[in-house]
């Protein structure tokens, strides 16, 4: 009979009866790093499930994982990371940049803003659905929705948004073939489509002020941006 290392309760079976941990921690091996990766990943969530719903019918599965059933979709926080995280890594692959602003001066603060963005595009596209996210909530005032979960339904958005980026990337690696203009028009028509399915798929004007909201938050980042990156620049000098 040995002692929990948790609670130091008494065990003399497999789990401790007082706290429930296993008696016994399992030795690490390939089998353990394997289920570790899956975890990350959500695979055991239906990672594929989630795709499939999103690319068919997005606004009827998120509207049901807000108010009903959350344990079929992948988790959408680390949905966006993950999806972010999976084009940077094709993206770098190929040695093929983003969509950099020529007219910001080199080696100004706003320029190392657009690197750290590119770079970290999990965090960013985050920070860029809280701006989207205002002027949703401002456009679909009447729609029974919080900020936060335009947010839910943002991640997963423009998370897929990313895969759909990170699918041109790849054919550009391919075939050498310049798709950023195409992945732009393809990401924002899908992310403005998505959106307004699930506000009101019938309605026309829903999908005209998704587009709006997403413009407006995307080109919001970019300003605010410029503008700190000036500000900052002024002070330090």
């Amino acid at each position: 009979m040995n002692n929990c290392k948790a609670c130091d309760f008494e065990v003399s079976h497999t789990y401790c009866p007082n706290c429930g941990r296993p008696a016994a921690v399992k030795r690490i091996n390939g089998k353990y790093l394997l289920h570790e990766i899956e975890h990350v990943l959500h695979f055991e969530r239906g990672i594929l499930y989630t795709l499939k719903v999103l690319l068919i019918k997005p606004g009827v599965h998120i509207r049901r994982f807000l108010s009903d059933d959350r344990s079929r979709l992948v988790k959408p926080v680390i949905f966006i990371i993950i999806t972010s995280l999976v084009y940077t890594l094709i993206s770098h692959l190929f040695h093929i940049e983003g969509l950099a602003d020529e007219s910001i001066q080199e080696g100004s603060t706003a320029e190392k803003i657009m690197i750290w963005t590119e770079s970290h595009l999990g965090y960013s596209n985050i920070i860029m659905g809280a701006l989207i996210a205002l002027f949703l909530k401002l456009f679909f005032r009447k729609h029974d929705y919080n900020y936060s979960e335009i947010l839910i339904l943002l991640c997963f958005v423009m998370g897929f948004g990313m895969l759909i980026f990170a699918t041109f990337v790849l054919l550009e690696g391919l075939t050498h073939v310049d798709f950023k203009a195409v992945a732009s028009v393809v990401a924002i028509g899908y992310c403005s489509w998505a959106v307004g399915n699930f506000f009101a798929p019938r309605h026309l004007m829903s999908y005209l002020k998704a587009f709006l909201a997403y413009m407006m938050g995307t080109t919001g980042y970019w300003v605010l941006s410029i503008l700190i990156g000036g500000l900052v620049d002024r002070i330090l000098k």
